[in-house]
């Protein structure tokens, strides 16, 4: 796999290839994968990247729950804190379980409501890989929060391409490097042979062409 010196050699070039523009541009790193059968593997990678270096842009972050652990979630400044009683008016409207979905990036909730949130949102939240990760009662949830505030979504969607958002073009060459290996830590776990199925790394800036590598 490229080495941390690699890797910001590649943002570099990537960053050389952008155009400019009025607005600030993100940087995304694309994986593509070998010896790999989708089907065969079941290659399904949904993982909650915490970056060392987070982007201006910091996740939303929903929590569904009541009593002492909503306070707190409101506290900790959730962008949004859902109660039990209103988590049914989501029971008869997929288009506003669907709004509910696209508009956090994660979700927090209380373990004793898991259950009910799987029947009420699941067909919602489950193809994005919007799961809520459970909350135990005493479990320090504002600590949760912050973290998942840094954090990204990485998945594979079954194909032969991994991509996300590593960060901002402002970031330096060394940090983004540091980013995009976090994310390669987490999809090396989830693949078969780990590093030896990355086939090429690429680096993007949103309106930049690729810079690409082999990854060997």
């Amino acid at each position: 796999m490229l080495s941390n010196q690699q890797l910001a050699e590649l943002v570099k070039k990537g960053k050389e290839q952008a155009k400019e523009t009025k607005f600030p541009q993100s940087v995304e790193v694309v994986f593509t994968l070998k010896d790999v059968d989708p089907k065969k593997n079941d290659l399904n990678i949904n993982e909650t990247v915490y970056l060392p270096h987070p982007t201006s842009r910091q996740a939303r972050v929903c929590f569904i729950g009541s009593g002492d652990l909503a306070v707190r979630a409101k506290n900790a400044k959730a962008d949004a804190v859902i109660e039990p009683s209103q988590l049914e008016n989501y029971a008869g409207s997929k288009k506003d379980a669907k709004k509910l979905a696209r508009s956090y990036d994660f979700f927090l909730a209380d373990t004793a409501l898991m259950q009910r949130i799987g029947k009420v949102l699941g067909q919602s939240l489950g193809p994005k890989g919007k799961i809520p990760t459970p909350v135990p009662p005493n479990a320090p949830v504002e600590a949760m929060i912050q973290r998942m505030r840094t954090a990204i979504r990485v998945r594979s969607r079954g194909s032969l391409g991994v991509a996300a958002k590593v960060g901002d073009a402002n970031l330096t060459e060394a940090n983004l490097a540091e980013n995009i290996l976090a994310v390669v830590q987490a999809v090396v776990k989830k693949l078969p042979n780990g590093d030896r199925n990355i086939k090429t790394v690429m680096v993007k800036t949103t309106m930049g062409k690729p810079a690409k590598q082999a990854a060997v």
